[in-house]
C-alpha cells in the first residue's frame, strides 16, 4: 500500500527536495568554477548562500521531527537523509574555500571532469529524493538511479587517482602539489558523501517499499 500522507508529512518531503536541489546547484557551481565558467570568488558566495540556506532546512527539519507525532518514515531515516545531503553542501563549499585561499591556477582536464561527474552524480540523487514519497511505486526508479551514482563515482575514484599519480609525477613546485592534493581529496570527498547517500536510499527502500 502506497503512503496517502497528509499535509504535515508530505512537508518533510518538500523539505528533502527543496535541499537536494540545493545540493545540486552547489555541485552545478563548482563545475562552473573549476571550468573557469564563472569567477571563482562569485561561485564562493553563491555556494556559501546556498550552504546558509541548506543549514536553515536542517534546523527546520529538526523542528518538525520533534513537533510531528506521525512522520512519513522513522524519524532517523529522515534526519540522516537530510544530514548526509547536507554534508555534499559543506564539502563543495569546503572546495570552493581552498581555490579562492589558495588562489590556485586553471585545473588539469582530469580535475575538470572530476567536478563534471559530480554534478551529474548530485542531479541523480536530487531526482532519487524526488522518488522517496512514493517508494512503493518508485523503488525500482531509486535503484536505476543509485546505480548510476555509483557507477559515477567510481569514474571519479579513477580519475582522482590518476590526477594525483599525475601530480606527484609531473608537479615541481611543493606548494602547488599541497594545494591541488587537497583540493582533489575534497572533490572525492563530495562524491563518497554521494555513494553514503545510495547506501541510505537503499536501506529506506527496503523499509518501505
Amino acid at each position: 500500500m502506497a503512503f496517502h500522507l497528509k499535509p504535515k508529512e508530505e512537508k518533510f518531503f518538500s523539505l528533502l527536495d527543496e535541499h537536494a536541489s540545493l545540493s545540486f546547484e552547489a555541485a552545478d557551481l563548482l563545475k562552473q568554477a573549476m571550468n573557469q565558467e564563472i569567477p571563482t570568488e562569485e561561485a564562493m558566495n553563491k555556494i556559501f548562500d546556498l550552504k546558509e540556506k541548506a543549514n536553515a532546512l536542517v534546523i527546520e527539519t529538526m523542528k518538525r521531527l520533534q513537533k510531528t507525532f506521525i512522520t512519513p518514515m522513522d524519524r532517523e531515516d529522515i534526519q540522516q537523509l537530510i544530514d548526509q545531503l547536507d554534508a555534499t553542501v559543506d564539502s563543495i563549499n569546503d572546495i570552493m574555500d581552498k581555490m579562492w585561499m589558495y588562489k590556485v591556477g586553471e585545473a588539469t582536464e582530469g580535475t575538470k571532469q572530476m567536478t563534471i561527474i559530480t554534478a551529474k552524480a548530485m542531479k541523480e540523487i536530487r531526482k532519487s529524493i524526488g522518488y522517496m514519497k512514493d517508494l512503493k511505486k518508485n523503488y525500482l526508479k531509486v535503484e536505476a538511479r543509485s546505480k548510476k551514482v555509483l557507477k559515477l563515482e567510481q569514474e571519479c575514484d579513477d580519475l582522482y587517482h590518476e590526477e594525483m599519480a599525475k601530480l606527484f609525477a609531473e608537479c615541481k613546485d611543493p606548494i602547488e602539489i599541497i594545494k591541488w592534493k587537497e583540493i582533489l581529496q575534497s572533490v572525492e570527498d563530495v562524491t563518497d558523501d554521494c555513494e553514503d547517500l545510495v547506501v541510505t536510499f537503499r536501506r529506506v527502500v527496503l523499509k518501505y517499499a
